[in-house]
């Protein structure tokens, strides 16, 4: 993801064009795992709030129907992320945030660098974090999910070293290498297992995972119209604290 100066935010253009990459290497034979990763200082900071703000400001009833299709296609890239055949890496430098960090919780393995950090600070505008508490309480359980969402807490990578989210977490410069040696050693395995494994712990071990990430992304569409979340975002683009009814 590469769109630096915008922290990675994920508009419909980027939603799109990750949509592809993968589609891509799904073809691509010799492409034994996958590494995803951030340009510049932050992995992803979430959803584009200013495509949010332009889509609360049309008419109620075309609003609506635009909140529900940006956040579909956002739970179908995550969806095609958990489906995709071959072992993804999310290497997180900087932060991942909101969406941003569902997307690296979609991915099989998580790396961070020491300076990452992890956060789902919706509530602190007036919206949900559907799919993503999914996902948190998917790989973490349902403590970490609630601490996460409800207070927003940052948590660094030295704390998500201990709480077992990730390995030992690596200088910035190092942490390609990182993730390369956990692709290489998926690679390591013969394609037919690893693709099984994953289906395994995707699709069987996260049986319900799917239709509690469908269920998040219909309450994050539905918080996305209310006065608070228009609030929250209007506060958040403007530079000021948020001053809810």
């Amino acid at each position: 993801m590469d769109h630096p100066s915008r922290h990675n935010t994920l508009s419909p253009t980027l939603i799109e064009d990750l949509r592809t990459a993968f589609s891509d290497l799904h073809q691509e034979k010799k492409v034994r795992a996958v590494i995803l990763t951030g340009g510049g200082e932050h992995f992803s900071s979430g959803i584009d709030l200013s495509v949010l703000s332009a889509i609360s400001a049309m008419a109620v009833d075309e609003s609506q129907g635009e909140l529900f299709k940006l956040w579909q296609h956002y739970a179908e890239l995550l969806e095609q992320i958990l489906r995709f055949p071959k072992p993804v890496i999310a290497a997180v430098d900087g932060a991942a945030i909101g969406a941003g960090l569902g997307i690296a919780l979609a991915a099989d393995l998580l790396v961070l660098s020491q300076r990452g950090t992890l956060s789902a600070e919706a509530t602190r505008r007036g919206l949900v974090s559907g799919a993503t508490g999914a996902l948190i309480s998917f790989r973490f359980g349902a403590a970490t999910a609630a601490r996460m969402l409800l207070t927003g807490q940052v948590i660094d990578a030295e704390e998500a070293y201990r709480l077992g989210m990730c390995p030992k977490p690596v200088p910035s410069a190092q942490i390609w290498v990182a993730a390369s040696e956990l692709a290489s050693a998926c690679a390591k395995a013969p394609r037919e297992a690893v693709q099984a494994t994953k289906r395994l712990l995707n699709e069987c071990v996260g049986e319900l995972l799917l239709s509690q990430i469908a269920a998040g992304t219909a309450y994050s569409a539905a918080a996305c119209s209310t006065e608070s979340a228009k609030e929250g975002v209007a506060a958040f683009l403007e530079k000021r604290a948020p001053e809810w009814r």
